[in-house]
């Protein structure tokens, strides 16, 4: 946990990310952190999130635990309640990616990581915070989706998997929460300049720096909108992919290139 001890301002917006070591999570950490917020930034690498509290000194909470493990999810956020005060947004940000394939028994393993990262995670991430945000009657609740989730990407199996689980379940969680006075958004990406996106042996159309990415999934949350695409183009194709007939999709998509499989 991170070393700063002072307890934040009222007037400082407080922000929990997850994944904020890297690519997308360190992003919107940083870019919060510009604008005077506090922010705990959870993500299992120690190091980095070391490098983060020391660029941005008496803002940053740091919490290095794996978000499968609901324990230390408990703990953090009762950490972080007690230090800075209940969160005015929460982004489940942490995620993997790898090239999965049914046909192989070691890619079983693939798949289990990423459902219990990508979905489980949001939820483990969500739940400890829940009711503090709903007894102050405010808040957001942000998962970092996919474009992915629309339709079944091939050799992508875990993560399309995944990714349509947890829009499914946002959508639950926000009709859940509704007249409560906590928002739940939902953001779908494109492709991000990440490390996870670095080895994508295909094209990326409408790729964005992360920073910038991160600059309007912050708007998006701002504005209060419960489901957005990023970036805007992204989602006119995500439209046509999800109005696609299968007898149209499944030739046109059957060859695409996949993401290389892989160890997590």
């Amino acid at each position: 946990m991170s070393k700063t001890n002072n307890l934040a301002p009222d007037s400082c917006p407080r922000v929990v990310v997850t994944g904020a070591s890297s690519g997308l999570g360190l992003a919107l950490a940083q870019h919060y952190l510009e604008r005077g917020a506090v922010v705990g930034a959870v993500a299992r690498r120690a190091s980095l999130l070391q490098s983060l509290s020391e660029k941005f000194p008496k803002q940053v909470f740091c919490y290095a635990l794996d978000v499968r493990d609901a324990v230390a999810l408990q703990a953090a956020a009762q950490d972080f309640i007690a230090r800075a005060g209940v969160p005015d947004i929460v982004i489940a940000n942490a995620g993997v990616s790898v090239g999965t394939l049914t046909e192989y028994a070691e890619d079983m393993d693939s798949f289990q990581q990423v459902m219990d990262i990508n979905v489980l995670g949001a939820v483990k991430t969500f739940q400890p915070f829940l009711s503090a945000m709903r007894e102050s009657g405010r808040g957001s609740l942000v998962g970092i989706a996919s474009v992915a989730g629309f339709r079944g990407l091939p050799g992508a199996g875990a993560y399309s998997a995944s990714k349509a689980a947890l829009i499914s379940y946002l959508e639950s969680l926000r009709v859940e929460l509704h007249g409560s006075g906590v928002r739940v958004a939902t953001i779908c990406p494109g492709y991000i300049e990440t490390p996870m996106t670095a080895i994508n042996p295909y094209p990326m159309p409408f790729i964005l720096p992360a920073g910038e990415a991160a600059r309007r999934i912050a708007r998006v949350i701002a504005c209060g909108k419960p489901f957005a695409v990023v970036p805007w183009q992204m989602g006119l194709a995500g439209l046509l992919l999800r109005h696609l007939p299968d007898w149209l999709y499944d030739p046109l998509f059957s060859k695409a290139p996949h993401k290389p499989r892989g160890l997590i």
